[in-house]
């Protein structure tokens, strides 16, 4: 098929043209490695850049670059989306860290629901923007309702890994065998290192809590808490004492990071 741009430019289609990109919104960046990996493909000339995490506001200079006009309008198509996306998701996981601060560690692991192409770009944009992509920062077994449910319950779950020392046991407690609190006491009595309340219920959250104190078991497990955690959650939730939040949608799922391409005068 012909590229009508051959013919549209075809007067100037050796021009050198310089050209912006800009952001439309405040934010953090992501992307910007994948994004000059592509100009360069594309045999731009690049003039300047901007780094992965770099913040920016509205009209904040994200790139400059000098190509010809077929080049520019093929930059248009595919840098914009190599960053705008990622530098959205980027920008959550930054609010999510700075609203909690000290108070609480923020993790987003919803990006191993996304397709596989789209993995490692999400996982990056999230480290970008300063959360973590996993529960636990050493190696871990991730013990969730259905491991739980194949094994024959919590605790033959954790008999299951008895022999994996070098490994923290993550249980998933959602109530299935059980009242939610029942669950996380067994978890934390037969080696659980962290119990996960994968409910988005603050009442759960209350019970384990409560339950885990009563029998002295709070100081040797860690406390996780995820489902539909939004920004505006954050006070109420890091007032508890709950010592990590899985923040899913609305990380992974932020709006994009709005920017645009400028061609310069002159």
């Amino acid at each position: 098929m012909t590229d009508i741009r051959n013919e549209l430019f075809r007067t100037i289609s050796h021009k050198q043209i310089r050209a912006n990109i800009v952001a439309d919104d405040e934010g953090i960046i992501a992307g910007s490695i994948a994004a000059k990996t592509e100009a360069e493909h594309l045999g731009l000339t690049i003039l300047d850049w901007a780094d992965d995490a770099c913040a920016v506001r509205k009209g904040t200079l994200i790139a400059r670059f000098i190509g010809t006009p077929k080049q520019i309008v093929i930059a248009e198509e595919i840098l914009i989306g190599q960053m705008a996306k990622p530098s959205g998701i980027a920008t959550a996981a930054r609010r999510f860290v700075e609203r909690a601060g000290d108070r609480v560690r923020i993790v987003s692991g919803a990006w191993k629901k996304m397709p596989l192409t789209l993995k490692d770009t999400i996982r990056n944009a999230v480290v970008t923007g300063g959360a973590a992509i996993r529960i636990s920062d050493g190696p871990f077994i991730y013990l969730d309702k259905n491991y739980i449910k194949m094994l024959g319950g919590i605790t033959h779950s954790l008999y299951a890994t008895a022999g994996m020392h070098d490994f923290q046991r993550v249980v998933q407690v959602v109530g299935n065998h059980g009242p939610i609190e029942h669950e996380a006491c067994e978890a934390a009595e037969h080696g659980a290192s962290i119990v996960f309340i994968d409910t988005g219920r603050r009442d759960h959250v209350k019970k384990v809590l409560h339950a885990l104190n009563e029998r002295n078991l709070r100081h040797s497990v860690s406390i996780a808490f995820a489902g539909g955690i939004c920004l505006s959650d954050l006070e109420e939730l890091t007032s508890l004492d709950i010592d990590i939040l899985d923040v899913g949608r609305s990380i992974v799922d932020a709006p994009l990071l709005d920017m645009r391409l400028v061609v310069e005068e002159g």
